[in-house]
């Protein structure tokens, strides 16, 4: 057990295996190709592996091949048994130490959702316009950017104008506009875009839950996907994000459903 603990904290004690740890549990359940991990951290391709290999030793990540790609994701099993070690034995589950997580919201208010991309111009755009309508009034949306454009792509708009939602408060903005301790506090953030997700993530009040809904970008020249897919994924998603049954559901288990929601695809 202590040869394990030892080897899992050695592992992460170096600032780039840390930041590489750190990109695989944002974009969890994401299995990551090794090349985009080495493009989102600026690593060289045999560091990177070198770090892979460190990390999955340890029994932090694992690793899975597709046709000729090895792909990598946290191993969030891995993660908790050592946490479980050092809170349980180390600190003897002392309330002063062990950080109890909070609850999930009263019922009685809405759910505060902030839907996170790049630009914020069009994905997380979508997802803004689609929540506040389809929720009912039982959630309210946000959107934001790690990089925000000058306002929201217009093919983006033409796409919920056409199917009747409203877009007149829609606008780009900055991630960093909810970080202050005055800001409006969310008990949900959602990445729907991967360059979003690799970006450090940014302290925001409230301890909120996080998830990654990755959809791919339909405003990339090469983009295999168009504006109506991408509104066509996160429909799917968030109308069934919208029917869980939040009264029944603790932080964990709500978290376990957010990461299925994730991987919903239309058919």
């Amino acid at each position: 057990m202590e040869i394990e603990i030892i080897t899992r904290l050695s592992a992460l004690a170096h600032e780039n295996r840390l930041a590489l740890f750190r990109l695989l549990v944002r974009r969890y359940p994401d299995a990551v190709p090794a090349g985009e991990i080495a493009d989102a951290l600026g690593f060289k391709p045999n560091t990177t592996s070198t770090y892979l290999s460190i990390l999955r030793n340890a029994g932090l990540i694992v690793q899975t091949r597709m046709g000729t790609s090895l792909n990598y994701q946290a191993s969030l099993q891995g993660l908790q048994g050592m946490f479980d070690t050092l809170l349980s034995d180390c600190c003897q589950n002392r309330p002063d130490v062990c950080q109890t997580q909070p609850p999930l919201p009263a019922l009685d208010r809405p759910f505060n959702v902030l839907f996170v991309c790049t630009g914020n111009s069009a994905r997380s755009i979508l997802a803004e316009a689609l929540l506040n309508t389809e929720g009912g009034g039982r959630f309210r949306a946000f959107s934001a950017g790690v990089a925000p454009a000058d306002a929201p792509h217009q093919d983006a708009i033409s796409t919920l104008v056409a199917r009747g939602y409203d877009t007149k408060h829609l606008h780009s903005k900055d991630l960093s506009a909810f970080s202050h301790t005055d800001a409006q506090q969310m008990d949900l953030v959602i990445t729907v875009c991967n360059r979003a997700a690799n970006s450090e993530a940014l302290p925001l009040p409230g301890h909120p839950l996080r998830a990654h809904w990755g959809v791919i970008d339909p405003l990339h020249p090469d983009s295999p996907t168009t504006m109506r897919d991408a509104f066509e994924t996160l429909k799917l998603r968030i109308q069934t994000f919208t029917w869980l049954p939040f009264d029944r559901l603790d932080r964990q288990s709500l978290q376990n459903r957010l990461d299925e929601i994730g991987h919903l695809a239309p058919t």
